[in-house]
């Protein structure tokens, strides 16, 4: 069973981590010959303050 961790900058909507998340999905499907029932996709969202840039966090940033 192929698992895809994913760390994403928060902030994306519902819509486009489904997207992620069929893209993912696709892209195991297509290399490794897997059932789509088998692939697992966890999407981890990390805070903006929690994410380093530069040295600086994203949220510093502006980002």
């Amino acid at each position: 069973m192929p698992i895809a961790h994913i760390n994403i900058m928060e902030g994306r909507d519902d819509e486009k981590k489904e997207k992620l998340i069929a893209a993912v999905t696709d892209a195991i499907c297509d290399s490794l010959g897997s059932p789509r029932e088998a692939v697992r996709v966890l999407i981890h969202e990390v805070p903006k303050s929690q994410w380093g840039i530069g040295g600086e966090s994203a949220k510093k940033k502006g980002r």
